[in-house]
């Protein structure tokens, strides 16, 4: 009888053992991100962390706010969709406290036909879609003054509006968009400014569809941002290694052709 009983708690404290070693909590990483390419990326980390304990959690946004105040808010710990000059405008006028962590990639913005089949084909009065958000919307001014349509106040400015223009020659109008909404636009416009992100979600081609598109040198780079405080947490530590490795840069250039540039 006492063989019995020995033998039933020994049983028990083996399984309450295995129990032990195989019930060590994960750690959930929650991110929020663009659909295209930026939840697609982070998806090829899955099981890169997965395999250090930690479940990501990637949450498609189609606007360039809500990722920024859930964040901020603590519903997300990380989002992966903007460029420090979008970032640093955001903080400045919300108030937010958000950090980047790590440059990921590139997206090159593109200016793509519309009703005009070439930027030599926009008549006088031609209309130009262009997002509406502060650095985007500058970003675009840049790459169509490179073009020479439009003379810049000061090149330098990255915050340009409209209103920001010296010299008009074709008196441009300018139908200033929500960056998502600006693909669905091209057909009331004679051109757009599109950020290639969205123009992969519209089933456009940076690479081949775009009129032209900023060099591959852009300051613009897409970066891992936190709440300012969670920079130095292990999770998204691990991220960052996993965002910036030879895994995540060999499925960028394989999968986006150029249209995505990796920055490590």
């Amino acid at each position: 009888m006492k063989k019995k009983i020995f033998a039933l708690a020994l049983a028990l404290i083996l399984a309450l053992s295995l129990a032990a070693c195989g019930g060590k909590k994960s750690t959930t990483l929650k991110v929020a991100a663009s659909p295209t390419p930026h939840a697609e990326i982070l998806n090829q980390c899955v099981d890169i962390l997965k395999e250090q304990g930690i479940e990501l959690v990637v949450t498609e946004y189609s606007d360039y706010v809500v990722p920024n105040t859930a964040v901020e808010d603590g519903d997300e710990d990380a989002n992966y969709f903007q460029h420090v000059p979008y970032l640093d405008n955001f903080n400045a006028e919300r108030g937010t406290h958000l950090v980047s962590v790590a440059g990921v990639h590139i997206e090159p913005m593109g200016l793509y036909a519309g009703n005009s089949a070439s930027l030599d084909a926009v008549p006088d009065g031609g209309k130009v879609a262009v997002p509406n958000d502060a650095t985007n919307e500058g970003r675009a001014l840049l790459l169509l003054e490179a073009q020479g349509l439009i003379k810049l106040a000061d090149s330098t400015k990255l915050d340009s509006t409209p209103k920001d223009i010296a010299e008009n020659p074709k008196n441009l109008e300018f139908v200033e968009l929500e960056a998502a909404q600006v693909p669905a636009a091209l057909d009331e416009v004679d051109i757009a400014a599109i950020n290639s992100n969205y123009a992969l979600g519209a089933g456009l081609n940076p690479v081949e569809d775009a009129l032209v598109i900023e060099a591959a040198d852009s300051p613009y780079v897409n970066i891992l941002t936190v709440k300012e405080g969670n920079e130095n947490n292990e999770a998204v530590q691990a991220l960052v290694k996993a965002l910036q490795s030879d895994t995540v840069k060999d499925y960028i250039n394989s999968t986006f052709g150029g249209a995505v540039v990796p920055a490590f």
